[in-house]
């Protein structure tokens, strides 16, 4: 019997690179697929939903989830908790659901030690200059949280070779279904 951690897919990388876009459209094309919500203290941006995109929290809310061990990993990053609920994934696993966490560099080797069967992608950008780019292309984001995020960028890319993949985002459709296939192959290994 397949082992039930191959259908967890963790991907990561810098804020900008694209991870939530590429996903998104993976789990488009591949309804079988489906996202663990993450929780955050940030406040949404335009357009996101609670229980969608995040789910959204106080830092009250998120310490507590924290000291009860309901958090499978988290990170403050720019002033501002990530994480994931457990139940989110062993849910999904149980069920023999195929899931994605898409989570930080820090947050994904703690997965793959709870987790060791589980699959690290680290999708990168096509290079520093479109990452900045790509961050004030958003328009949600002060010059100084910009910044922020770049030397967190920097930082972020070498822990790329842990990973177990590597793809570069220079087309969503290309990185997602590039994706896919690894996600696809590692589950009949």
């Amino acid at each position: 019997m397949m082992n039930k951690q191959r259908n967890l897919l963790v991907v990561s990388g810098p804020s900008g690179a694209g991870k939530d876009t590429v996903v998104g459209r993976m789990m488009e094309r591949h309804p079988e697929i489906e996202i663990s919500v993450s929780a955050t203290t940030r406040a949404p941006r335009q357009g996101e939903q609670d229980g969608v995109n995040y789910y959204y929290m106080t830092n009250e809310q998120f310490e507590q989830k924290i000291e009860q061990c309901e958090m499978l990993e988290y990170v403050k990053y720019c002033d501002k908790y990530y994480g994931t609920p457990k139940s989110e994934v062993d849910k999904r696993l149980d069920a023999g659901i195929p899931v994605v966490l898409v989570i930080e560099v820090i947050g994904a080797g703690n997965i793959k030690k709870m987790y060791p069967e589980s699959t690290l992608v680290f999708v990168a950008p096509p290079s520093m200059e479109e990452l900045r780019s790509r961050l004030c292309g958003r328009g949600t984001e002060t010059p100084e949280k910009i910044e922020c995020r770049m030397k967190r960028a920097q930082e972020e890319m070498q822990y790329a070779d842990a990973y177990d993949f590597q793809v570069v985002n220079d087309s969503i459709d290309e990185c997602a279904e590039e994706i896919y296939a690894i996600l696809k192959k590692r589950r009949s290994e």
